[in-house]
C-alpha cells in the first residue's frame, strides 16, 4: 500500500501546483480589469476554475493571494529578461534592453501592480506587505537592467541614469493607462537609447 501512496503523491502534487499557478494568474488578470475592490477570492476563484475552498486553502487570506500573485508574475518576467540575448556578448542591443524593461511597466503586471499600490494606502494589513514586496521587485529590476545594458554602475552618472530609465518607464507605464501611448513611447524610447548608449560609452 505504501508504494501506492507514494506513486500516487506526485499528482496530487501536480495537481496542487497547477491549481495554485492558475489561482496567481487568475488574480493578476482580475486585479488589473477590475480593480482591488472588484477582485475577490471567489471572482479569482471562479476565473481560475477552482472553489473557493480550494483558493483559501492555498491562500488564507486576499492580502496572501495578491501579494504571492503579483510577486510570482515578476519572477516570471525576470526570468524573461534573464534569457540570453542576441548579442555576442549575450546581451541584447542596447534598444532592445530598453524597449525590454519598458515593456515591464506597460503590461497587466503594472496594472496590477498598481491597483494594490493604491489597495495598500488604504488597507492598513495589506501596506507592510506591498511596501516590501516593491522594494524586493524594484531592487530586482534595476539589478536585471544593469546586466542587460552590461552598465558599470562605479562609473559616476551611470547608476543614476539605469534608475532614471526606470522611472521613465514607470512614467510611460502610467501614461499608457488612460490612453493608447505607444507612438510617443517609441520616441521617448529612440531618446532613452541614445541617452544609455552615452552614458555607458565615458
Amino acid at each position: 500500500m505504501g508504494a501506492v501512496n507514494t506513486r500516487g503523491a506526485a499528482p496530487k502534487q501536480d495537481r496542487s501546483r497547477a491549481t495554485r499557478q492558475r489561482l496567481l494568474e487568475s488574480a493578476v488578470t482580475c486585479l488589473a480589469e477590475h480593480g482591488w475592490t472588484g477582485s475577490t477570492v471567489t471572482v479569482v476563484a471562479e476565473h481560475a476554475g477552482v472553489s473557493r475552498g480550494a483558493a483559501q486553502h492555498h491562500f488564507p487570506t486576499r492580502e496572501d493571494l495578491f501579494t504571492a500573485a503579483v510577486e510570482y508574475v515578476a519572477e516570471e518576467r525576470s526570468k524573461a529578461l534573464r534569457s540570453p540575448g542576441r548579442g555576442s556578448d549575450g546581451r541584447p542591443g542596447t534598444r532592445a534592453a530598453v524597449e525590454m524593461l519598458v515593456a515591464l511597466y506597460t503590461g497587466p503586471l503594472f496594472r496590477a501592480a498598481l491597483q494594490l499600490w493604491v489597495a495598500a494606502s488604504n488597507e492598513p494589513q495589506l501596506g507592510p506587505r506591498v511596501v516590501a514586496l516593491e522594494a524586493r521587485i524594484g531592487r530586482e529590476t534595476h539589478r536585471m537592467a544593469v546586466q542587460l545594458l552590461g552598465a558599470d554602475e562605479s562609473v559616476p552618472g551611470v547608476r543614476e541614469t539605469v534608475q532614471g530609465l526606470l522611472d521613465m518607464a514607470r512614467g510611460l507605464g502610467l501614461a499608457n493607462l488612460l490612453t493608447d501611448d505607444s507612438a510617443r513611447r517609441r520616441r521617448v524610447v529612440a531618446q532613452w537609447e541614445s541617452i544609455i548608449r552615452d552614458a555607458l560609452a565615458r
